[in-house]
């Protein structure tokens, strides 16, 4: 399977979208404003550039799409404005992988410029927004280009399935019951990929550059932990389930693990000093109750409109719409329905949402000379 073509959110604006169904990814968003502008002033505030390169990489597509680069673009007018200094050129590069709904981007380009401009009242110079489809676990942009580039809840996304996990049998992600190669493989992944990403990042970066990250991680040293991976449990269940009805094939099952790795604060720190290429500016992690997001949408008057249901925010539908082209391009569309069907089903009976939290790892790091 094709990662590159069938790892993606699920697109269009309708009920199963990632458009309707990222509540929580926009409250991350929210949540790191304030880190974001300070990086992006000491990035511009010393040497205020003419031409200001920003990158999102895995930009997905829906109402979180363009946000951080509008904020982006408002403080730094904000402080050329301070600074008596005409406005930069902006460049700005909306990253994801090839299957990602850039269509559905590029059609609201239009109506952002003006409405941007609106809201800042002054004129910019010139904005140019470009699509840069592709891994992050590759070279996207030339050497030396890049002012900031920002990334949100993306890189738990491993770059492909770690080889040599066949025998994590009953499960699709780690668990309690898969064996020790398993967790370290997953771990050596996540070490390649990792790494190779900040290699790629510093090369692209210009000196004193920003790289903004937040992904989702784990408070435990312990890989197979509960805290996130019971989610892929349930699913795992509703696969099984599956399997014993007939409706699925047990190599089949057996055969499928999800690309994904939620490191610890520790894991992150270690790569980041070991590759060598950047200075640590911030590193720490926190947490977001899910319950919390129920009261959110309003708070903040989110344009996310199919996320809610009368229990308040829908788990089950935000895994729903990340996970669904992953499963479809395995089992197929049919069977996973059914199975997306059973799996939230399971949430919704067992999983407390006032005591369920996800644990967020935020980096800023600035390229070393």
């Amino acid at each position: 399977m094709d990662l590159g073509q069938v790892l993606h959110m699920n697109g269009g604006v309708g009920e199963k979208s990632y458009a309707n169904n990222s509540l929580l990814q926009q409250k991350v968003i929210s949540t790191t404003k304030l880190l974001r502008d300070e990086s992006i002033i000491n990035v511009c505030g010393n040497t205020l550039p003419k031409s200001l390169a920003i990158a999102d990489l895995g930009c997905s597509c829906g109402p979180n799409t363009l946000l951080v680069i509008s904020e982006t673009i408002k403080v730094v007018e904000k402080l050329y404005k301070k600074m008596t200094h005409k406005s930069p050129e902006y460049k700005i590069f909306l990253n994801d992988l090839p299957g990602n709904d850039f269509n559905t981007i590029f059609q609201s380009l239009d109506t952002f410029k003006e409405n941007l401009r609106n809201e800042i009242k002054t004129e910019m110079d010139h904005c140019y927004i470009f699509g840069a489809p592709g891994s992050f676990y590759s070279r996207l942009f030339p050497d030396n280009s890049m002012h900031f580039v920002h990334s949100s809840y993306s890189l738990q996304f491993l770059s492909k399935v770690p080889e040599g996990v066949d025998d994590n049998k009953g499960n699709i992600y780690l668990s309690s019951t898969s064996p020790s190669n398993v967790l370290k493989a997953y771990y050596d992944q996540y070490k390649t990929d990792f790494s190779y990403f900040l290699k790629c990042r510093a090369q692209e970066l210009v000196e004193g550059g920003c790289l903004f990250v937040t992904l989702i991680g784990r408070q435990s040293e312990d890989p197979s932990s509960k805290e996130i991976s019971y989610l892929w449990d349930f699913m795992s269940v509703a696969l099984n389930d599956m399997v014993l009805e007939g409706i699925i094939k047990e190599e089949n099952l057996n055969s499928f693990n999800v690309p994904l790795y939620y490191p610890s604060l520790s894991e992150v720190k270690l790569e980041v000093l070991t590759e060598g290429s950047f200075s640590i500016n911030q590193l720490d992690s926190s947490q977001i109750i899910f319950k919390e997001l129920d009261n959110y949408k309003d708070a903040f008057n989110s344009k996310i409109s199919g996320s809610l249901t009368e229990d308040g925010y829908n788990l089950g539908q935000c895994i729903r719409a990340i996970a669904e082209p992953l499963l479809v391009g395995h089992f197929g569309e049919s069977v996973t329905k059914e199975a997306f069907n059973r799996f939230q089903k399971y949430v919704t009976d067992n999983v407390p949402k006032d005591r369920t939290k996800i644990t967020n790892i935020t980096m800023i790091l600035t390229k070393r000379p």
